[in-house]
């Protein structure tokens, strides 16, 4: 190891893990700590590369055979399940390896350039996303089962908050939790970043 890697490591935030209901775990960097009411949150980032998959679907109805319109849709953790071996497979084929991590699929390996034609842009239905779409990089696809599966990673961070129990323990801050917190963790956050 030479003293360029070392520099590297020494500017690298710290990291901490974090798991789901099914012991599954996710390493993610600190990128900043926050602390309202004398309680600590932190706003973390995954180490690896968060992935999803899609399955391409038809939509058929009130459209005529040659007018079909094909929609990505969200896999659930049974289809995950189904697929994920060929999944895994496929992106070994790019020295990607493909994790079952906590809250987010992951992938060790450097991903591919993203360019015009790798970018997809999905229209999210959330109620709540004041961005109102998002932005993926196509990484592979494959097909299951006569399906077809589409692996893509968002093209902006996934973020997480996150807080220390009493414990010491991190857990990611509830979705009602977090509509409570929101306008001090980003109040904080920009004051941290001026």
């Amino acid at each position: 190891m030479d003293d360029k890697d070392l520099d590297e490591r020494s500017e690298q935030p710290p990291t901490v893990e974090i798991f789901d209901d099914k012991e599954r775990s996710l390493v993610c960097f600190v990128e900043h700590s926050l602390e309202i009411d004398e309680k600590e949150y932190l706003l973390l980032l995954p180490v690896d590369s968060p992935v999803e998959i899609f399955a391409w679907m038809s939509d058929d109805e009130d459209e005529d055979e040659d007018e079909e319109l094909e929609n990505l849709i969200d896999l659930t953790e049974d289809d995950i399940d189904e697929i994920f071996s060929t999944a895994k497979a496929v992106l070994a084929e790019q020295d990607l390896l493909l994790q079952r991590t906590a809250h987010t699929l992951s992938v060790k390996g450097e991903l591919p350039e993203a360019d015009e034609e790798s970018i997809i842009i999905l229209d999210l239905e959330e109620e709540d996303d004041d961005l109102g779409t998002e932005q993926f990089q196509r990484l592979a696809y494959f097909y299951h089962n006569d399906q077809e599966y589409e692996i893509c990673t968002p093209l902006d961070p996934l973020l997480f908050f996150a807080r220390y129990d009493d414990e010491g323990n991190i857990h990611l801050l509830a979705p009602d939790e977090f509509k409570g917190l929101r306008s001090q963790l980003e109040a904080q956050l920009f004051d941290s970043l001026e």
